[in-house]
């Protein structure tokens, strides 16, 4: 039981590390966007790869090759994911990059059930409205989200993430068809920096954290993410995730000395608040 705490603890920080890691790069470094999106698909294709490898050593060799997982549908998800998400922390801050991120996720997972024929009851419909309200006060130009461009592009790659976690769903080797995603990403990743290159620039330190990002916080953190979710109760799972964006606004605030403001708290408030409600009573209901 302590190890699976821990283990899911170390999932969570890895999550929140990916926005304080470009926070960071974009802030700190000359690594651009596109850069930063091409060094984290590249290096977290490497590290997925060869923990399903490492995995596998006993296995067939049909089965040790990464591009017999995944699939193009979802590459693409995690390619717009993995843009939106570099792109938009140009301009915003860790905490609000997670929040609306973590938001767009739910609310997308949350409306496809809606559209499968999921039902509701008034109190999830009231957590629901709220989760909403508190997205849309973070997409309110302010000094946290200083355009609605940004806040928009963010929006979009946490839609883009809850389309791959749904095409994802059900999927018997997680972290191989990950592996597989992320190699068919990568070339995605070319085809962006090609496009930016009168732009794109890089440093060493830029790189190293965005391989940190790819590497760790997504490589090892997805790894980890799938090993413990046999084990814990889909309930459990999505609760657990609620702390991804107080652990993301906490990282800026150390690191990055970004100030905690009041309309963060109401809208992680609502937000949070709000998915909570909605899961709270989905899992009363069973």
């Amino acid at each position: 039981m302590i190890k699976l705490v821990l283990l899911s603890a170390m999932a969570m920080l890895a999550f929140a590390a990916n926005s304080i890691l470009c926070r960071m790069a974009l802030v700190e470094t000359d690594i651009d966007p596109a850069s930063f999106t091409l060094w984290r698909l590249a290096s977290g294709t490497v590290i997925l790869s060869a923990l399903v490898v490492t995995r596998n050593l006993n296995a067939s060799s049909d089965k040790l090759t990464i591009a017999a997982h995944g699939n193009v549908k979802s590459a693409i998800a995690l390619f717009v994911y993995a843009a939106g998400f570099s792109f938009a922390y140009i301009s915003m801050t860790t905490g609000a990059g997670a929040l609306l991120l973590f938001g767009a996720v739910q609310l997308t997972m949350i409306s496809w059930g809606l559209v499968k024929g999921e039902r509701m009851t008034l109190l999830q419909w009231a957590g629901f409205t709220l989760a909403i309200g508190g997205v849309a006060l973070l997409l309110l130009p302010n000094a946290a989200v200083p355009n609605v461009f940004s806040a928009m592009l963010m929006v979009s790659a946490g839609v883009a993430w809850g389309i791959y976690s749904l095409l994802g769903k059900g999927t018997s080797q997680a972290v191989a068809a990950t592996a597989g995603n992320f190699l068919r990403a990568t070339p995605l990743g070319v085809l962006l920096l090609v496009a930016c290159w009168p732009e794109a620039g890089a440093d060493a330190d830029g790189i190293a954290y965005a391989v940190a990002s790819g590497a760790l916080a997504s490589g090892v953190g997805y790894a980890l993410w799938y090993t413990i979710l046999p084990h814990i109760a889909a309930i459990k799972a999505a609760t657990l995730q609620l702390s991804v964006p107080v652990l993301a606004v906490l990282g800026g605030w150390l690191f990055l000395n970004e100030a905690v403001t009041f309309r963060i708290l109401v809208s992680s408030l609502l937000v949070l608040g709000g998915v909570a409600m909605v899961i709270w009573v989905r899992s009363k209901a069973r």
